[in-house]
């Protein structure tokens, strides 16, 4: 006879058919990345959504802010025409009124011009900007040439207790 068959319970052909431990920790591995993935991708749709509802309604208030706009064109000839009707020469009336339009206009551009100048620069973006360069260039592990900037309570300093200029 060529063949034997075996029959019976063989103890070893039970622990064969389970898998290894590499083989469950890359099949949870392979589960994980497929569960992030779904996350990043359901996160996505939602967000498409939302921006897609934002931009719609950035859209109506621009609009509504277009209209309103051109509408205070006629308030501002009806406030012309009351100072008319009020016994003023017409061109008086529409005179003071875009005076007082000018005046609104300085105030807005003052305001503007304040808060403009109360803008910070970025003084830790340029400064690791201008250090960019140096953390580029590969240090040997356990060779570094400078201290590391160490940042708390909203202040960056040295180690050495130096204020880190920019």
């Amino acid at each position: 006879m060529a063949h034997s068959v075996t029959t019976g319970g063989d103890d070893r052909s039970a622990g064969a058919a389970e898998p290894s431990i590499g083989t469950l920790v890359q099949s949870a591995m392979a589960d994980v990345s497929t569960l992030v993935r779904s996350e990043i991708e359901l996160a996505k749709t939602e967000i498409t959504g939302s921006a897609k509802k934002a931009a719609i309604g950035g859209g109506a208030f621009g609009a509504a802010a277009v209209v309103l706009g051109f509408s205070s064109f006629f308030l501002f000839i009806a406030i012309a025409e009351a100072l008319t009707a009020l016994g003023l020469p017409r061109w008086v009336s529409y005179l003071i009124v875009w005076a007082l339009l000018v005046v609104v206009a300085v105030i807005a551009a003052l305001v503007g011009k304040k808060m403009i100048k109360k803008i910070e620069k970025p003084e830790r973006t340029i400064e690791s900007l201008r250090e960019l360069p140096d953390v580029m260039h590969r240090e040997a592990p356990g060779a570094r040439h400078r201290d590391v900037p160490v940042v708390s309570g909203g202040k960056v300093a040295l180690h050495d207790k130096q204020p880190y200029s920019v």
